[in-house]
């Protein structure tokens, strides 16, 4: 019996298909994007330094609410290098992560980053640190920094009098929290002539530029009263330069973000006060939120505030590093 032929027609859709496939790696079942074909979709999280334990925090937080979530999650640093943020979100973008958690190292820089992201699909929720853009990440989980300077602010002016000499340190320019919450202290401070500010300075928000920059300062101004700086890891370096200049128990040092050691010296009455982040419940809200919008949630708020709350030694017992005592 004679075999009918196949016709030509069929035949050459069966092998155009065969070599589609094989120059495309298509395999059957493929799984959707940010999924791979045997386990989780996965999430990245970016974050501007792991060089400070605030964001060590964030980061590991955020990586581990994702995993309960049942994602997979991979942190990057971006050691605070814009060219290596850019480089991170090439690498996510093309590995096809299904989201990203970001912390940014520049308020205006980073919306490139962002909008690359979005143009391929990848929805990003920042962290702490925001971007000057209201169409790029799906929402912004943000402390609300300048209420909380304002309220170190009052509590300076409390403590140090309505006259005498200061210094302020400065985190990195490029990011709004640094102006944020400069412009929140300002606000109170800035309304007694008798409170002088002799030197006002970037230390990047890091310990180390932070010890190198109040050594220099103090060489020019032995007799200030006080120093203000933009975030703890800052307010430790002040602090460790103080001590080291015999000066730690006559300058006042007010920090910012809840960092562990700075709390603990809060305590022992070394430090003066800073203002309570909460990184644990930004990155938890963040991871949440990432999981509710991949299973179909839209309606995000651009900006979502999160209370920042002083800390001294008056209720320096209901705090621990990174938040409120459970």
């Amino acid at each position: 019996m004679k075999r009918n032929p196949v016709p030509r027609a069929i035949l050459w859709a069966w092998l155009f298909g065969l070599l589609t496939c094989g120059l495309t790696a298509c395999k059957p079942g493929s799984a959707p994007s940010g999924e791979t074909a045997t386990g989780p979709k996965r999430v990245a999280v970016v974050i501007s330094t792991l060089n400070n334990p605030w964001f060590v925090v964030l980061a590991e937080t955020a990586r581990d609410r994702l995993r309960e979530l049942g994602y997979e999650a991979a942190i990057f640093d971006s050691q605070n290098d814009p060219a290596k943020e850019a480089a991170h979100f090439e690498n996510i973008i093309a590995s096809g992560y299904a989201a990203i958690l970001f912390n940014p190292t520049d308020a205006d820089g980073s919306i490139a980053n962002v909008r690359k992201a979005k143009d391929a699909g990848i929805p990003v929720f920042c962290m702490d640190r925001e971007i000057n853009a209201t169409d790029a990440a799906v929402c912004q989980i943000l402390s609300d920094n300048y209420s909380g300077a304002v309220a170190i602010g009052q509590y300076f002016v409390k403590v140090v009098g309505k006259e005498g000499k200061y210094v302020e340190l400065l985190g990195l320019v490029g990011d709004n929290n640094t102006w944020n919450r400069s412009k929140g202290f300002h606000s109170v401070v800035d309304r007694y002539p008798g409170l002088k500010m002799v030197a006002q300075q970037s230390a990047d928000f890091d310990r180390a530029r932070a010890l190198e920059v109040m050594e220099a300062i103090l060489q020019a101004h032995p007799d200030i009263d006080a120093v203000f700086c933009g975030n703890d890891a800052m307010a430790m370096g002040a602090y460790q330069a103080l001590a080291a200049a015999g000066k730690a128990d006559k300058v006042k040092v007010f920090g910012f973000d809840g960092a562990e050691d700075v709390v603990r010296l809060i305590a022992e009455g070394r430090i003066a006060a800073t203002g309570m982040q909460f990184p644990k419940v930004m990155a938890r809200t963040a991871a949440e939120y990432a999981d509710q919008y991949l299973k179909g949630r839209r309606d995000f708020p651009q900006k979502v505030p999160v209370a920042v709350e002083l800390v001294t030694p008056e209720n320096v017992h209901l705090y621990q590093g990174y938040g409120r005592k459970e």
